[in-house]
């Protein structure tokens, strides 16, 4: 907040539409594949023909309650379709079947954790189901073309209450939903590729002020990082505009990621614009107890338990229990270390770093990721155990990168078996001295530090495979002998 005018606070509400992982459309039975042929995952149900009826997907029920439930919603046994009225090219039925007055899902929260520590609760006003439109591509002879595969597809939308207070707060949240949903399978998460996307409500006031703003709404927000930019923006903006004696209007404006700049689209529209009224097609919708119980008994173990669980169950700090739950398919591959290896820590420290460092270079995710988790276990007992040094295991790591292989097969094949014996280190170690005599008397006259230079020399002469603890041991013990000697 220190880059804002301190006069006024942002108030940011947000709208984030989740497709949901089913197979089939929200009303139809068209396929909900991304990435098919233009034009070719439709039917006369999901382009609004006469005489059509929708009938309802039950998953997508299902996936609905799971994330109310999951974000601590009522979920309400008794809701209703309404359609939603506006024309846009590629809504080829000019209406979209959404939820209005009864929602599906009311009154819920998530709780973040700001980088000060600070707790807040950011209160979920509604989580609603409907159907997506379908999407125009503006190409570069100034046309539009209407691809209407997406429409009828199933989505959330997860509608906030006015009380995000910064852009990090909205990252954060925002983080906290995609987690949440990629937990519960019911969406990938993706808002490269539309599965996940975000609109911002957005205005400002002074500080102490109990009334809202004027608010625009920002959209096509493709990341989180610039949903946090664009927030920065519009919030500049508008205090901008406030200290210069404008006047805030209520508009729609479009992110422009290139140039960090939004755009204004249109005049905001209000509810009554809309004119829902109740799907004449489409009956209430009930939950009875054994559907509900089915349901939430279907959750998994959530990012916040699991973190729990690992602090406990692990004795991690909690720093790495939160970065290994960030993402369900990274905590269940540390489980996999975890459960073969007796190093839990190493095990974090290996994931979050080596691990991550090759997610992150190669951009891929940990189901792509060459090496086995019981690999990697017995790598890490193979430090544990002072087989190899943490030197070499860098090395028998890259080898596994590439190979895949065993790290034990890697190890014998190559000699690369720790040095842990006394004497043969001993014998280096009176070696390496006797080699050094400039070195030995820049100790002998009260220079420690030359102790790395034997330390550098010893591993070079043994290629690394000496154990690092009793090589500094024995070489202090034999350096302050030769002092002793004095």
């Amino acid at each position: 907040m220190s880059k804002f005018n301190q006069k006024y606070e942002p108030v940011i509400g947000l709208e984030v539409h989740a497709q949901l992982l089913t197979e089939t459309k929200l009303f139809c039975g068209c396929s909900t594949k991304f990435g098919n042929k233009p034009n070719t995952n439709v039917c006369p149900v999901c382009l609004g023909h006469p005489g059509v009826l929708p009938v309802l997907n039950k998953r997508a029920v299902e996936f609905a309650v799971m994330m109310g439930i999951a974000t601590n919603c009522n979920i309400n046994r008794h809701s209703i379709f309404a359609r939603k009225n506006y024309f846009y090219p590629d809504l080829p039925k000019g209406y979209q079947i959404s939820q209005y007055e009864e929602p599906l899902c009311e009154n819920g929260f998530l709780k973040i954790t700001t980088k000060d520590g600070v707790q807040k609760n950011i209160r979920i006003k509604r989580i609603h189901l409907e159907e997506d439109a379908g999407k125009s591509i503006h190409d570069k002879s100034d046309t539009t073309l209407i691809d209407v595969n997406r429409c009828g597809v199933p989505l959330i939308e997860i509608v906030t209450e006015p009380d995000i207070s910064s852009p990090e707060e909205a990252y954060l949240y925002l983080t906290k939903i995609k987690q949440i949903v990629q937990y519960l399978e019911i969406c990938d998460g993706n808002m490269e590729e539309g599965s996940l996307r975000c609109d911002a409500n957005i205005s400002v006031r002074l500080k102490g002020d109990n009334n809202l703003g004027v608010k625009t709404e920002i959209k096509n927000m493709n990341s989180f990082r610039n949903v946090e930019k664009a927030l920065e923006y519009e919030i500049s903006r508008q205090i901008d505009a406030l200290e210069d004696g404008e006047e805030i209007i209520q508009q729609t404006l479009l992110w422009n990621a290139d140039l960090e700049h939004a755009y204004p689209m249109r005049t905001k529209e209000e509810e009554h614009d809309y004119r829902y009224f109740p799907d004449p097609d489409l009956i209430p919708l009930f939950i009875n107890d054994e559907w509900y119980n089915k349901i939430n008994h279907s959750i998994p173990e959530l990012p916040d338990a699991r973190s729990n669980r690992f602090i406990e169950s692990y004795s991690l700090p909690k720093y790495d229990a939160e970065i290994l739950t960030q993402e369900k398919d990274i905590a269940e591959y540390y489980e996999m270390v975890a459960k073969n290896s007796r190093d839990y820590k190493s095990a974090s420290n290996w994931i979050m770093v080596d691990v991550m460092s090759v997610l992150n270079s190669k951009n891929i995710s940990i189901k792509e990721f060459t090496i086995q988790p019981e690999n990697l276990s017995k790598l890490i007992n193979l430090i544990s155990d002072g087989v190899i040094s943490s030197k070499i295991a860098k090395e028998v790591f890259q080898i596994m990168l590439e190979s895949n292989q065993d790290p034990e097969i890697i190890v014998k094949e190559k000699n690369l078996i720790q040095i842990s014996d006394e004497k043969t280190i001993l014998e280096i170690v009176k070696k390496v001295i006797e080699k050094n005599p400039d070195q030995l008397n820049e100790y002998l006259s009260g220079k420690e530090k030359v102790v790395g230079f034997f330390v550098g020399q010893i591993m070079k002469l043994t290629q690394g495979k000496a154990n690092p603890q009793m090589v500094n041991k024995i070489l202090i013990e034999e350096l302050n002998n030769k002092k002793n000697k004095i």
